[in-house]
């Protein structure tokens, strides 16, 4: 089973907004594809994550990754882990998340929920379909269980970045998902996540603000 990774760079190459340490986050990545865990092709799903996230975020990550078929069980049992052994802040998922009877990410998702958040997965095909009418079709959720937020994401890189970062060139412009998600992680008493503005602007009220740094 694959451990985690420290990413020891994060605080060496980004400033944080905050006089207080910059906190460490937890983050699962699950790609799920029949044919990438079986070796047919190489996994782009993670790696995709990965890029996004250390560009977009100033906090050290630990990254715990898992690589899975379409199997529902395997999904949910994925998930449980991730959230309740590794003690995963947030857990990203790519794949599996169309109409096709392989796929089947949304339902292992749900079956592990807590509380479901469906603002996510609206926003998300609001995004999609500024580029192709069968964004319809996709059926991505997000979750909360115990004190961790998942989200599915679709599968294409070019997919993920876009509902991550959002539109901001669009007319009129899209958000992106990601900019919600620190706030959701202040909620459920998580670690403050600070992002690069350039890539991501995290949105809080005013009350949940840390002051700037010096």
């Amino acid at each position: 089973m694959p451990t985690a990774t420290q990413n020891p760079t994060r605080t060496q190459t980004k400033m944080s907004t905050s006089n207080l340490p910059i906190e460490p986050v937890r983050i699962g990545l699950v790609s799920v594809s029949d044919r990438a865990s079986s070796g047919v092709y190489e996994d782009k799903g993670i790696p995709a994550l990965q890029a996004w996230l250390g560009r977009a975020l100033l906090n050290p990550i630990t990254w715990v990754t898992r690589l899975i078929p379409d199997e529902q069980a395997g999904i949910s049992a994925a998930l449980r882990d991730l959230v309740d052994a590794e003690q995963c802040d947030l857990v990203l998922t790519t794949g599996g998340t169309g109409p096709a009877l392989r796929d089947v990410t949304p339902e292992a998702t749900l079956a592990v929920a807590d509380k479901e958040m469906p603002g996510f997965g609206e926003q998300m095909r609001a995004i999609s379909l500024k580029f192709v009418p069968t964004a319809i079709l996709s059926r991505q959720v997000a979750v909360i269980r115990g004190k961790a937020l998942i989200i599915n994401l679709p599968g294409q890189p070019k997919s993920i970045a876009e509902t991550l970062e959002g539109l901001p060139q669009a007319n009129p412009p899209a958000p992106g998902i990601f900019a919600a998600v620190p706030y959701c992680l202040d909620l459920l008493g998580g670690p403050y996540l600070e992002t690069d503005t350039s890539v991501c602007a995290a949105f809080r009220p005013k009350s949940a603000q840390r002051p700037a740094r010096s």
